[in-house]
């Protein structure tokens, strides 16, 4: 069986920002041989976890991505299958990102959509937004995240907690983005 090469070198980059020499590769996989190294490389090249540039090995997307062992049943149990393959975080919560951006959500108005105070929002600045949609707005010069409503031609926002009212603009309401994608960071415990 093979060794895994790809996390030492990635455990490599964190701490040193780079991919190691052919050299340096010696020491981390523990092997004499250039030719083994050059294997190795090889693999990884193949599989599209690296690329050369300039002559010097650089780290594809792919690289960063983390495995996709399968899925799992949120239900009732089932037999797990596994199938392994790579993905970034990045291309699957954004799909266009020189149109997106992050932002940290404070406050609890919209739990019940999902979204928590700690969470990141992945906001999309381009494109369509549609009645319905979770937004990015800015109503009467103040900036909120909420659910876009119209009724009787009248365009409002909409909290996803029942403890908040409609807000509707006095002056001017605009929108800047749509919510893609939320993120959570889970560690502590539901009770």
């Amino acid at each position: 069986m093979e060794p895994d090469i790809l996390t030492p070198l990635k455990k490599y980059f964190r701490i040193n920002r780079r991919l190691p020499s052919y050299s340096e590769m010696l020491k981390i996989f523990g092997v004499a041989s250039k030719r083994t190294i050059f294997h190795y490389v090889q693999k990884l090249m193949d599989e599209g976890f690296v690329q050369k540039v300039k002559g010097k090995l650089a780290p594809t997307k792919r690289f960063f991505g983390i495995p996709l062992l399968g899925n799992i049943q949120a239900g009732y149990p089932i037999i797990a299958e596994q199938s392994k393959s790579y993905l970034t975080l990045d291309e699957y919560l954004i799909e266009k990102p020189d149109d997106s951006f992050l932002l940290r959500v404070t406050g609890d108005s919209m739990i019940n959509a999902g979204i928590f105070e700690g969470d990141l929002v992945v906001v999309e600045q381009k494109g369509n937004w549609r009645v319905g949609d979770i937004v990015l707005a800015e109503i009467d010069n103040q900036w909120t995240l909420k659910i876009l409503k119209k009724e009787n031609g009248k365009t409002y926002l909409e909290a996803a907690n029942p403890d908040y009212p409609p807000f509707y603009p006095q002056t001017e309401l605009k929108i800047h983005g749509t919510i893609k994608a939320v993120m959570r960071k889970m560690g502590k415990r539901i009770n």
